[in-house]
């Protein structure tokens, strides 16, 4: 294992700012460094059970940095963390070559790098305590990528959709452009009995 796999970059916004602080310390434990890519604490902010610590902020921006750090080789691996975790993952997966994963425990933890290749993990801070994290942390960064055929063939068709996707998403014409986002209810509309547009 080279330094940069060693090397873990965590991120989080507000929501997730206390499970990231927790689990620094313990990935520092297990032999790991960390690069904290933020966010940080208010000034003066003292870790009190159910404060928020931090500034209110959007999980996009470091769910990006993490994705970045991991795909320009800065760090082998990336932990992302806000409340639920979808966020973070949602964004993260958008950033070519990452395969982002959300575990809310440690058999997805270890399906998530076995079968999927996974490169960050996202976790919920809001949805699960320290301890589960640090089981599916230390799962997750422990458990190798799986030499079988069927899942390196299904990783590879992952990597093609994603190298697919990414001239048209380019070449594609601004979404409030185009002739269907036109054709669409007005915002707040109801498309049918109970369902509306935000």
């Amino acid at each position: 294992m080279g330094a940069c796999d060693l090397l873990i970059a965590i991120g989080s916004d507000h929501g997730g700012y206390r499970l990231k602080e927790e689990l620094k310390p313990f990935l520092l434990a297990k032999g790991y460094q960390v690069m904290d890519l933020g966010t940080d604490a208010l000034p003066g902010a003292v870790m009190l059970p159910g404060a928020i610590n931090a500034q209110s902020v959007d999980y996009p921006d470091f769910a990006q940095a993490v994705a970045h750090a991991v795909t320009d080789g800065s760090a082998g691996a990336g932990i992302l963390i806000c409340t639920t975790g979808i966020g973070v993952s949602i964004a993260a997966n958008k950033v070519h070559g990452i395969r982002a994963s959300l575990c809310h425990d440690s058999l997805s933890a270890r399906l998530a790098r076995e079968h999927n290749q996974a490169n960050v993990l996202c976790l919920g801070g809001g949805m699960i305590g320290l301890r589960l994290a640090e089981e599916i942390v230390e799962v997750w960064l422990k458990t190798p990528y799986s030499d079988q055929e069927r899942h390196q063939r299904r990783v590879a068709k992952i990597e093609r959709i994603e190298q697919e996707a990414s001239p048209r998403q380019q070449d594609s014409p601004r979404q409030q452009d185009s002739p269907r986002q036109q054709d669409s209810p007005r915002q707040g509309a109801p498309l049918e009995k109970g369902v509306f547009t935000r």
